[in-house]
């Protein structure tokens, strides 16, 4: 069975605030760098059980994800952060924590990059059937989750996945959770490229085993999983999403996403939205483009620069 390697960090190198979580970068005693996110964030431990259950899962079903590892984390490495806020969560996040291998020099996969970058209609369709098994509502074409890496050298650029808090979205609810349930993965970032979602269903159902998400969801610490769901103890809250996971593999005719929007219907779309939102807005306001839902990259900033 595999085991999340441990590692210690020994050195703070900066957080990162393109999400509202807020995690930090740091090096760690076997010399590796890592993204790691705090057990004392707002979104509190469950998105952590998220981001090792759909992050191990992806992996074994031979997608790119990052090594995930446990992180001990002690709060005075992090003595020089000058935001209170960050500090506060260092100081809330003491011990075990999670942390993503850093990818240097990895861009983010932004709707600018997706018009000219080709991603294969079966990888896509890998992809968006991971997502869709795992209720990842969080990988839009506005806030995609992926990553393009290595972008320099002779090896192709490939995506990577990254940040799966916001899956599983059944474990906040266990009590009106309903496996066979379908969700909206129409803006999904890569509906565009004409997931093949059929044959990722026949090539990657089968592999989703019992066994193998036994092995997965052994990997989440004990003190992740949450007493208040209800569960006894932790092999019990497990056992539940072992259950609730090979219930949706069993159930995916039901829940599997085929309807995909063209790049020109979801221009369409937006336009229109943009366009309710403009009449929306008092005279004053209509001189100040709407940001809504657009990443930094995206943002003209200069419009409130000057």
């Amino acid at each position: 069975m595999n085991v999340l390697r441990e590692v210690t960090a020994t050195r703070y190198l900066e957080p990162l605030r393109s999400g509202g979580s807020v995690p930090g970068v740091v090096e760690a005693d076997d010399l590796g760098t890592y993204v790691v996110k705090f057990t004392g964030s707002a979104q509190g431990r469950k998105a952590l059980v998220a981001e090792v259950i759909v992050g191990e899962l992806a992996r074994a079903l031979g997608l790119r994800f990052p090594e995930l590892v446990l992180v001990h984390f002690d709060p005075a490495i992090a003595d020089d952060e000058p935001h209170q806020e960050v500090r506060e969560l260092h100081g809330a996040s003491a011990g075990l924590n999670l942390g993503m291998d850093f990818l240097p020099g990895a861009k983010d996969f932004t709707p600018e990059i997706a018009k000219s970058f080709p991603v294969d209609p079966a990888e896509a369709g890998r992809i968006v059937w991971l997502d869709a098994l795992t209720v990842n509502v969080d990988r839009t074409v506005h806030s995609s989750n992926l990553m393009v890496w290595p972008t320099l050298g002779t090896v192709p650029p490939r995506l990577w996945l990254i940040d799966h808090g916001a899956a599983l979205v059944f474990h906040h609810r266990w009590d009106a959770s309903d496996p066979a349930k379908a969700y909206d993965f129409r803006h999904h970032a890569l509906g565009h490229y004409a997931p093949d979602v059929r044959a990722a269903d026949a090539e990657l159902a089968p592999k989703v085993t019992e066994e193998l998400l036994r092995r997965i969801v052994a990997e989440v610490p004990d003190a992740w999983l949450d007493a208040e769901d209800g569960f006894a103890t932790p092999d019990e809250a497990r056992a539940a999403y072992v259950d609730y996971l090979h219930a949706r593999v069993r159930a995916s005719a039901s829940w599997l996403p085929t309807d995909f929007p063209s790049r020109e219907e979801l221009a369409a779309e937006e336009a229109l939205r943009a366009a309710r939102t403009q009449r929306g807005r008092p005279d004053w306001l209509k001189r100040v483009p709407d940001l809504h839902g657009k990443p930094a990259a995206e943002q003209d900033w200069s419009v409130h620069l000057g």
